[in-house]
């Protein structure tokens, strides 16, 4: 039994249905990437997962039990949060909001400790932003406050990472920082990370699990990268002709698009083929009306 598996789920916002009967198990120990093509449902699983969507149909299980029936605080000591947008106080300051990912650990008998202290400066350490403690958020870059957030995730000191789009607002190198960052925490046989993404050759690169999204939140395929993904699955779901080779660097599965006049090509040969099919089709149909 995986710690967290979404069964069966209809997901929707108001009257617009996003997914029907999905379901997906996370493995133990696994780094889970989830993409497909925008507005396929990515974001809204991984909502429903963190317990931010209640699901019309269907039910998120975390450690064997429905997670709508678990107390909210005791989901923020097993399950954290990196959600794609985030707001924080005005006037807060960069080690205040970073701090605010111990509250699951905090109680009447449990105040803050040393223990608190050292986890918050290891979680700034780690994302890169322990020179901005006494900044105020707002005055941040966008990327910076992104690795801000994901310091508090950090702090939270959870056994599952749910992250949506963690590199958003950042560049190259910082994707890659970031990315590195997830992958020591999974390393470390002590996380399991699930991540929205974009760039599929990160996907591959970094994955342990990849699950690919098609639009009405359908799985189209899940496994390990090297296994599943081809030509034809990134064709297929993104409308992508391309080749699929080995990462120089990994050995991952490396998407490389078709160049652009081989796409243009590809695309008019289809159109024409289709057209030559329909004038075949309305010949055929003209000959049969003369026999009749």
């Amino acid at each position: 039994m995986t710690r967290l598996r979404a069964e069966d789920l209809t997901l929707a916002y108001d009257q617009a249905t996003v997914a029907r009967e999905l379901s997906v198990d996370i493995p133990d120990g696994s780094f889970t990437v989830i993409i497909g093509p925008n507005a396929c449902g990515k974001s809204t699983l991984l909502k429903a997962l963190a317990r931010m969507l209640k699901p019309k149909a269907g039910a998120v299980h975390l450690d064997g039990k429905a997670i709508t029936s678990q107390r909210s605080k005791d989901v923020a000591k097993r399950l954290g949060l990196l959600p794609q947008s985030s707001t924080a106080p005005g006037g807060i300051t960069v080690g205040d909001l970073v701090a605010r990912g111990r509250y699951p650990h905090q109680s009447v008998l449990r105040q803050w400790s040393a223990e608190d202290e050292a986890v918050v400066a290891e979680s700034m350490r780690l994302t890169g932003v322990a020179g901005l403690a006494e900044r105020v958020v707002d005055e941040l870059s966008g990327g910076q406050r992104q690795r801000v957030w994901l310091a508090m995730v950090l702090a939270q000191q959870t056994p599952i990472l749910l992250l949506d789009e963690p590199t958003t607002f950042l560049d190259i190198a910082h994707q890659i920082e970031v990315l590195d960052l997830c992958a020591d925490l999974h390393d470390d046989g002590e996380h399991t990370l699930v991540a929205v993404l974009h760039d599929l050759n990160q996907a591959c690169r970094y994955a342990t699990n990849l699950v690919v999204m098609r639009p009405g939140g359908v799985v189209a395929a899940q496994g390990e990268p090297s296994e599943i993904v081809t030509a034809d699955l990134v064709e297929d779901v993104f409308g992508l002709p391309c080749r699929v080779i080995d990462d120089p660097e990994t050995g991952t599965p490396m998407i490389v698009p078709a160049a652009r006049t081989a796409r243009s090509e590809s695309t008019g040969g289809s159109a024409e083929k289709s057209a030559g099919q329909s004038q075949h089709h309305g010949a055929v149909a003209v000959h049969e009306d003369a026999a009749l």
